[in-house]
């Protein structure tokens, strides 16, 4: 019985759905989920590496109209209840990019459900205890979903930070071997330009020997 309540607890909590992927140059990428009525349901996303991190994204309903648009967002997140059941489609984009492809990390969270598991009316005390357990096993769960949401938002951070540190480093790695070459070609240009200075008046006092 024990294992029956904590599984009706379970299956009542939230649904979330995450996923990491590479958008190319050009491209457009489309996410489908059946979702029930009356569902609470939280899509977030981030850019993790690419370009500018910046990308397009769009949620549409079953009948096709446009519940969310935003165009080159790094990061953003919608809320939506859903007003009618079926086939929800949310979709990224890079089709304003010429080279670039994006890393996109996005997590669609699927609102809870009513934890009643119909107990019979004569259980009194029983029941109640009952509730009281399949309560604490829902606590439980949703705390230890919400610490895996830390982490996740963590991981993300770090890897934002190393792509942008490793970016950075790269930047000032080809500023610096630039302006090693421009020093080389400036002082060989100088030793050339120092050396037809110098080899002027020479040639000028070699054709002005008089004979005796």
């Amino acid at each position: 019985m024990l294992q029956l309540i904590l599984l009706a607890a379970l299956l009542g909590a939230s649904l979330s759905i995450e996923m990491t992927f590479t958008l190319q140059e050009h491209e457009v990428q489309c996410f489908h989920e059946v979702i029930p009525k009356d569902k609470k349901i939280s899509l977030e996303y981030q850019v993790v590496s690419g370009g500018h991190f910046d990308v397009d994204c769009n949620m549409m309903s079953p009948n096709s109209k446009t519940l969310y648009k935003e165009s080159r967002k790094q990061y953003d997140t919608f809320h939506h209840k859903t007003l009618e059941a079926g086939e929800y489609t949310f979709c990224f984009s890079n089709e304003f990019s010429t080279f670039a492809h994006k890393t996109v990390y996005f997590d669609l969270d699927l609102g809870d459900e009513s934890t009643d598991i119909g107990l019979d009316e004569d259980g009194g005390a029983h029941a109640t205890a009952l509730t009281q357990l399949e309560s604490s096993a829902y606590a439980i769960h949703e705390s230890l979903r919400l610490v895996v949401d830390y982490q996740n938002h963590h991981r993300l951070k770090e890897r934002i930070g190393r792509e942008i540190a490793e970016y950075l480093c790269e930047r000032v790695q080809n500023w610096s071997i630039g302006q090693t070459v421009l020093i080389v070609i400036v002082a060989f240009g100088q030793v050339f330009m120092l050396r037809k200075l110098f080899d002027k008046p020479a040639a000028r006092g070699g054709g002005g020997k008089v004979g005796i």
